[in-house]
């Protein structure tokens, strides 16, 4: 698949994109590492819910999809031969999604996934390969519909059909649905597609550059080189590891005395303006409650209560409400 704009590029492999792919990989696992502390309590917060962690995780999602078109050009499917390999890449992608997403079923029923990083990858794959041949200025003009997908639907009122949880995947309704990890079509498919665009017109420039014939020689580089070359298997592997770890170490430490507080703090303090508190007010009612439930026992207690431990929570509530001029 050759065009004019798309000089021949050789068989063989990029390091350096081998590199940049461990690389996202390690992004990937810091940021699991960060959600699953937060979800297992260890940390007070968790830190990948909060807006600099989203922004974070939509930055890692994008950096893959990229290297996904990218990696797409490299392949060239359709080429004398090159078919088989790209079919085998996508029947273990889409088996591997298909996994991800009955383990989840199980796992995470109310937040399972059906439509995340791998059930995109393996659809975009598809989709994506017209871009391989198509005129450069098409391609682009392709990716920034995607990009603008969801606002242009929004802005013309999109129809309430989007919403079905059978097009969810499209990423044009209204509904944002309850799951561990959502990445529709629009506006991620717009990723792949700019990934085709670099790739057609980068690549063929690194072929000839230093950059394209570099080979890691360092232990580290070596090792991000290798993990980028067997990206699935890590994205697979290395989230069971990490959960089973901290599974033990929170069975062995019990959760962060501070875990939920700052989510408390602030449903408190939304809850305390509702019944006519001040913002002052709400502030300071907040957390002396935080301190009563430590004070009596509670705070550990969680959703658990019982009907005396409940009561006792709604007084030092009702206290302290009273006490910082609520009312």
């Amino acid at each position: 698949m050759q065009t004019s704009s798309s000089p021949a590029l050789p068989v063989r492999r990029f390091s350096a994109i081998d590199l940049a792919r461990g690389v996202a990989l390690l992004a990937m696992a810091l940021y699991h590492l960060t959600w699953d502390l937060g979800f297992l309590r260890l940390t007070p917060e968790n830190l990948a819910l909060t807006p600099l962690g989203r922004a974070a995780a939509h930055g890692i999602a994008g950096s893959f999809l990229v290297l996904v078109g990218i990696s797409l050009v490299l392949a060239r499917p359709g080429r004398s031969g090159a078919w088989r390999p790209y079919l085998v890449r996508l029947a273990r992608i889409a088996a591997a999604a298909g996994a991800i997403s009955l383990a989840t079923v199980f796992l995470f029923p109310d937040s399972w996934i059906f439509f995340g990083i791998l059930h995109c990858i393996a659809v975009a794959s598809v989709l994506a390969l017209p871009a391989l041949v198509a005129p450069l200025p098409l391609v682009g003009l392709a990716a920034a519909l995607v990009f603008a997908g969801p606002t242009l639907a929004a802005w013309m009122g999109a129809p309430a059909v989007l919403d079905a949880p059978g097009l969810l995947f499209l990423g044009l309704g209204a509904t944002v649905p309850t799951t561990n990890d959502y990445v529709p079509l629009c506006p991620w498919f717009g990723f792949v597609l700019a990934g085709v665009g670099l790739g057609r017109l980068g690549l063929p420039r690194l072929a000839t550059s230093r950059l394209g014939t570099w080979a890691p020689r360092e232990r580290i580089a070596r090792f991000g080189a290798a993990a980028g070359r067997h990206s699935l298997a890590v994205y697979l592997i290395h989230q069971p590891v990490l959960l089973g770890l901290l599974y033990g170490v929170a069975t062995l430490t019990g959760p962060h005395p501070r875990a939920g507080e700052a989510q408390f703090l602030r449903e408190y303090r939304a809850n305390c303006a509702e019944a006519g508190g001040g913002e002052a007010a709400c502030r300071v009612a907040a957390r002396c409650v935080v301190g009563r439930l430590r004070a009596e026992g509670l705070w550990r207690a969680g959703d658990g209560f019982s009907a005396v431990e409940q009561g006792r929570a709604i007084v030092a509530s009702r206290a302290c409400f009273h006490a910082a001029g609520g009312g």
